[in-house]
C-alpha cells in the first residue's frame, strides 16, 4: 500500500498485526489512517507453554506450562507510546488474548548467572482464547474496570480495581489521560484525582 507493506486486506480495511511494540508502527499507522481504515491486531498472551530442545534441530524433549499468565491490562504497556494514534475515527485497536508454545533451545555461548541460559527459538499460536475491539477512550475504562460515574479517583484506586503495583497504575493513568479517557481535577494526599471525561 503505497511505500507500506501490509498484513492483510478486508474489503477497505488494512489489518496490520503486531506482535512487537506498538511504538514500532506508530508513524506508519498514523500515515495509513489519513486515507484509509486501519485495525491494528495487538496479541497479548495469556498463557505460554514452554517446550524445550536440546539442539536446534533436536526433538522436544519435554513440555511445561510456563506460571506468568498474562491478561487485557499488559496492553497499557505498549498504549503508553501509541497514546498519539489511538484513538482516531479510522482505527481498530483489537486486543487478541492468545495461547502460545514457545520453543526454547540451550544458548550456545556460556552467559552469565544471572542472565537466560536459554535463547527461544520459535512462537507457535495454539489457541485465541478472545478479543475485544478498542475503538474510543472509554473502552480503555471498560478494561481498566473503572466507575465512569464515580466523582474522582487516583492511581491509587486504580491499583486496587487492577490488582496492579502502584507504579503500574501509574502507567494506566497516562494513557487514560493522554487519550482523554480521564482528566485531572485536583489533588489530595494520595496524589492527583482524576474523573472520566
Amino acid at each position: 500500500m503505497g511505500r507500506y507493506r501490509i498484513d492483510a486486506i478486508r474489503g477497505d480495511e488494512l489489518i496490520e498485526v503486531q506482535c512487537a511494540s506498538l511504538s514500532a508502527i506508530k508513524s506508519k499507522i498514523n500515515a495509513l489512517l489519513r486515507r484509509h481504515t486501519v485495525r491494528v491486531v495487538k496479541p497479548v498472551v495469556l498463557r505460554t507453554r514452554i517446550a524445550k530442545k536440546k539442539s536446534p534441530k533436536g526433538k522436544i524433549t519435554s513440555r511445561r506450562m510456563s506460571p506468568k499468565r498474562g491478561d487485557a491490562l499488559d496492553v497499557f504497556e505498549d498504549l503508553i507510546y501509541f497514546t498519539r494514534v489511538f484513538p482516531h475515527q479510522n482505527l481498530v485497536l483489537e486486543i487478541a488474548m492468545i495461547h502460545v508454545e514457545q520453543t526454547r533451545i540451550p544458548c550456545r555461548r556460556h552467559r552469565r548467572r544471572w542472565r537466560k541460559d536459554y535463547q527461544v527459538q520459535d512462537v507457535n499460536l495454539e489457541q485465541i482464547e478472545s478479543s475485544l475491539e478498542l475503538r474510543h477512550p472509554a473502552d480503555l475504562l471498560d478494561i481498566v474496570g473503572l466507575d465512569a460515574e464515580a466523582e474522582s479517583f487516583t492511581t491509587e484506586d486504580i491499583a486496587r480495581v487492577t490488582g496492579r503495583p502502584r507504579w503500574f497504575a501509574q502507567k494506566i493513568a497516562y494513557v487514560l489521560k493522554h487519550t482523554q479517557a480521564i482528566q485531572p481535577i485536583g489533588r489530595n494526599r494520595s496524589g492527583i484525582l482524576y474523573r472520566a471525561a
